[in-house]
């Protein structure tokens, strides 16, 4: 054992450090926040609770059938049946199991319509399994909730164009994606639900 370490034996040196790094951040800026009372700002591009997104106009889901992001999902949480009426696909069930899926967006960057979204809702814990299971009505329903507390006129999701590849190899309704009009979704589900109480 060398001098040096006998005399920090003798004299504590170690645990007075402890004790002062103690002592220094008893008066430093807490880092924590007091969640829920408190919230972190979200930044675009987070991944949070899956939706489908509705045509703004139609009202229907942009969903074509093409199942690219049944295909690019690692954890294959996604199951989609579909059918064809009249020469057009019709998605008849869109299920995606949230509790099995890791967040990586594929699905959302395969999607040639940008038909799936990650919302930025992260606040969608449960204790029972089969509610993490989404349908293609909770899907739906996912999105008018989403869309009805966006602050903003238009939707645009960033995975919808992922950077890194080169646009003319996107599909062209990929190129061509314009934001969505979120206010005009919403005041026309709104005189809907208006009529239908009257």
């Amino acid at each position: 054992m060398k001098l040096r370490e006998i005399i920090n034996k003798i004299f504590l040196i170690e645990i007075f450090k402890g004790l002062f790094l103690t002592l220094r951040m008893l008066f430093s800026k807490p880092v924590t926040i007091q969640y829920p009372l408190q919230r972190r700002k979200i930044y675009p591009g987070f991944r949070g609770r899956h939706a489908l997104v509705r045509d703004p106009f139609t009202g229907n889901e942009k969903c074509i059938g093409c199942m690219r992001c049944t295909s690019v999902c690692p954890s294959r949480c996604i199951y989609i049946k579909r059918e064809k009426t009249e020469n057009k696909m019709i998605v008849t069930d869109y299920v995606i199991d949230a509790s099995r899926c890791i967040f990586c967006a594929y699905c959302v960057e395969a999607c040639p319509v940008c038909a799936l979204v990650l919302t930025e809702d992260f606040e969608y814990s449960d204790y029972m399994r089969k509610n993490l299971i989404f349908n293609k009505e909770q899907l739906l329903k996912n999105w008018d909730e989403f869309a009805s507390k966006w602050p903003y006129d238009v939707y645009f999701n960033k995975f919808w164009q992922p950077p890194g590849i080169d646009p003319s190899r996107w599909p062209k309704t990929k190129r061509e994606q314009k934001p969505i009009p979120i206010k005009r979704f919403v005041e026309i589900k709104k005189e809907e639900s208006d009529e239908s109480s009257s």
